[in-house]
């Protein structure tokens, strides 16, 4: 992997990334937050994204979802065990292995990631209303560049 240019200008637009980034993540993680009490007052923006995983793949282990979110198993057993307390998920057998058990989405829990995926839409579409279709295209293309620079790895 070749070494970043050595400037001050590349330093500089790293701060700036870096800051930026940061902001992102905490106002990003407030919108998750407000939609997540809105569902449950116990509910942590985590377990939104617990909830869309499961909507997106499918049923999992609790292990893999742990492994997905990159936290640790007793953390998604927390959230898991809340989500099937208020009837969006529950665990069913494992077909391949009757030791283990998947989570999965209730049909109460499928409504619900469609309303806040719904809800997760308008929220952005009001913020961006004032970019152009080419602008958000650009954007996205440097988000994804980022998240696959930035995925972990092997």
């Amino acid at each position: 992997m070749p070494s970043p240019p050595a400037s001050a200008g590349f330093d500089a637009a790293l701060v700036d990334v870096e800051q930026q980034l940061g902001l992102f993540w905490r106002r990003g993680r407030a919108a998750s937050l407000g939609l997540s009490k809105d569902l449950h007052p116990e509910l942590d923006p985590a377990a939104y994204g617990l909830l869309t995983i499961l909507f997106g793949e499918g049923p999992r282990r609790v292990t893999d979802l742990a492994a997905t979110v990159g936290v640790g198993k007793p953390t998604v057993s927390r959230q898991i065990a809340l989500l099937e307390e208020i009837g969006l998920v529950a665990k069913e057998a494992d077909p391949h292995d009757r030791r283990a058990q998947h989570v999965a989405l209730t049909p109460a829990g499928r409504s619900h990631v469609e309303d806040l995926r719904a809800r997760r839409h308008e929220y952005f579409a009001e913020r961006l209303a004032s970019w152009d279709t080419r602008e958000l295209a650009e954007l996205a293309r440097y988000l994804h560049r980022l998240n696959e620079d930035l995925a972990p790895r092997a």
